[in-house]
């Protein structure tokens, strides 16, 4: 009865390391995966940012038949005057 229970104990005491090390890598790879995905936000908002900037330099050098161009310079023109009346107010 005795050398039942120890072997039982020495069981659950395997069980219980196998499962933690289940757990510990489940544990590194979540973390990988998140840094690997807060990686891969950066790159989008670089991303975003490049394209907005290309399609501005393509705003400004465009010329003259571009309707969308100037739309998006007045559009921007109206954004920094709201923000200089805001700072002189």
């Amino acid at each position: 009865m005795l050398e039942d229970v120890r072997s039982h104990i020495t069981r659950l005491i395997a069980l219980y390391e196998g499962e933690k090390k289940r757990a510990d890598d489940a544990l590194a790879l979540l973390a990988k995966s998140n840094s690997e995905i807060e990686a891969c936000k950066k790159q989008i908002a670089e991303l975003n940012r490049q394209i907005d900037n290309q399609r501005l330099t393509s705003a400004f050098s465009a010329q003259g038949g571009n309707p969308e161009a100037k739309q998006r310079l007045t559009k921007l023109i109206a954004e920094i005057d709201k923000c200089i009346s805001l700072l002189e107010s």
